[in-house]
């Protein structure tokens, strides 16, 4: 995928600073935050959707996004956190790369969502 933004960012055509990595995944600061410390989990290889990603790769993923959600946590001093991922257009997905949001919340944050 030449034009995906998410794939410029993990081959570092695009900077960023990764608030954390494993050998398959990395994680980012969301570009636009909903929330104070909104953070995304992003896979290293090109996957359009959480269908696509193999499934020996998603204990990794899902690891990652507990392991980014502890440390936004702490460091946001948050109350709880909400884990949110948006599968095809239709469903909110923006960028056709699989995802994953972790927001950190607080109370009367004034974030809702609409589930």
């Amino acid at each position: 995928m030449e034009e995906c933004i998410f794939c410029k960012i993990a081959k570092g055509e695009i900077p960023s600073e990764r608030i954390l990595e494993t050998e398959n995944f990395f994680a980012i600061k969301d570009a636009n935050p909903k929330v104070k410390g909104h953070a995304l989990v992003i896979p290293k290889k090109h996957y359009g959707t959480l269908l696509d990603v193999p499934s020996s790769l998603l204990g990794e993923f899902f690891e990652t996004a507990k392991q980014l959600a502890l440390k936004l946590l702490e460091k946001e001093k948050a109350e709880g956190f909400n884990v949110v991922v948006n599968n095809y257009e239709v469903a909110g997905q923006l960028v056709p790369h699989v995802h994953i949001h972790i927001l950190p919340r607080k109370k009367d944050d004034g974030f809702r969502m609409n589930v």
